[in-house]
């Protein structure tokens, strides 16, 4: 198929595009999309093993991210570097997301939850997803940023919710022209325009940190403590690993948490199975599975890519140098690795572990990303809360499309659409502080 014909299929029908090749050519096969030319998708777990463990210096992925990310998270990200500078910045990154770091974030987060479920209507269909989202951007406000000023606080609010919200064609145009955003017309463009200013305010908040260092447990209060060899980071790499945690953090986690939304209600004995857990207060076993299984149906980004530096042998083919190779998650996810797969069922993962690499939704190898953990925090305690809180119906039966167009991921359609037709009148959370 031509390019453009490939391109709108991996764009509007990406599961359908993906179950086509992988009953027709297997384990890989060669693609063409417009913004990344000729692309080798893999989608068996000991193929895609392999493109994790291999040589980083063999199998670069900050290359590939530049591609449509340099321009909002800036060229010193951990997203965009490679080799020695990519490993020094996650050594300095992941002390951030240690357990103990991300676990005395969990009641801000359910306090934030609590605060949002309290406003949701009852008897009324509305959507989640951008419930979610302000959740979401909130934490990261708080708990990532550690604003201290209510009017910096109010205005980033506003600001980083229209940086976050662009779609994939934004990023892409402005990395790959990147003269873009010195012209006027970038002034007219809201992402572009909203980050300038967003950017002079998080410096604001960098300085503001810099010079009244209280030990805070915010992300940035640690970032600005650490460093290697007497060398702390710089402001505007500080400022691009903030804005990383925003554009790769914020938005796939509210997206995440829509979908675990709408999986649940239209399987009600999956929902009546996680409420009687989160109301009996025990463990955790069912929430963790429904998580899995919906990062496993409804992976929020569909492929993790790498570009070789040298000629390299993968499933039976000689890959030349340059060949821009798709660790497919979402193929690999929905694949025979696992039975009935199209199945929505977090049972599946109370029987067993998943086979290797073939659950994948954070990536793999030293590439995985550093906020999962941060990440699946955040779900959980979201969920759980709402759960407690609440109970759920859906709007409709039928469930909501995978879109990928609107937005930098793969979202539910209508925007996981939900009725509430009860509150629990469980006791009320601790005050947000």
């Amino acid at each position: 198929m031509p390019m453009p014909v490939q391109t709108l299929l991996s764009i509007f029908f990406m599961e359908r595009y993906v179950a086509y090749c992988m009953r027709r050519f297997d384990s890989l096969v060669t693609v063409r999309v417009a913004g990344l030319g000729e692309v080798v998708s893999v989608f068996d777990p000991e193929l895609i093993g392999e493109v994790f463990t291999g040589d980083p210096g063999r199998w670069l992925g900050g290359e590939t991210n530049a591609r449509f990310l340099k321009a909002p998270a800036g060229a010193s990200s951990v997203l965009l570097l490679d080799g020695e500078e990519h490993m020094r910045m996650r050594r300095l990154l992941l002390p951030s997301f240690h357990g103990d770091v991300v676990r005395a974030h969990a009641d801000l987060v359910g306090a934030l939850t609590g605060a949002e479920v309290e406003r949701w209507p009852v008897g009324q269909p509305f959507r989640v997803h951008p419930r979610m989202r302000a959740i979401t951007l909130e934490v990261v406000l708080r708990a990532v940023i550690g604003v201290r000023d209510e009017r910096r606080l109010a205005r980033l609010r506003s600001l980083l919710s229209r940086v976050a919200g662009a779609n994939l064609f934004a990023f892409w145009a402005e990395s790959a022209m990147p003269r873009l955003g010195g012209r006027a017309l970038a002034s007219r463009l809201p992402w572009i325009a909203a980050r300038r200013e967003a950017d002079r305010l998080l410096y604001e908040e960098i300085a503001a940190h810099r010079a009244d260092p209280r030990g805070g447990d915010d992300v940035l209060a640690l970032l600005i403590a650490a460093g290697e060899d007497g060398a702390p980071l710089s402001d505007a790499e500080l400022r691009d690993q903030v804005m990383t945690l925003l554009v790769a953090g914020h938005e796939t986690t509210s997206t995440t948490l829509a979908w675990c939304f709408e999986r649940l209600v239209r399987h009600p004995h999956c929902l009546e199975r996680l409420w009687e857990e989160v109301a009996a207060g025990g463990g955790e076993a069912y929430l963790d599975a429904v998580v899995n299984e919906t990062l496993r149906v409804r992976p929020v980004i569909d492929q993790a890519v790498r570009t070789l530096t040298t000629p390299t042998e993968l499933g039976g083919h000689v890959l030349p140098a340059g060949t821009t190779v798709a660790a497919s998650i979402l193929g690999v996810q929905l694949s025979e690795a696992y039975e009935n797969p199209q199945e929505f069922r977090p049972e599946r993962f109370l029987d067993r572990p998943p086979p290797p690499y073939a659950l994948i939704p954070f990536g793999g190898g030293v590439r995985r990303c550093l906020g999962a953990s941060f990440a699946v925090m955040e779900i959980k305690t979201i969920l759980r809360t709402a759960i407690e809180h609440i109970r759920l119906q859906p709007t409709r039966e039928r469930p909501e499309r995978p879109v990928r167009w609107r937005r930098f991921t793969v979202t539910p359609g209508r925007g996981a659409r939900v009725i509430v037709h009860a509150k629990t009148g469980a006791a009320p959370l601790k005050a947000i502080t």
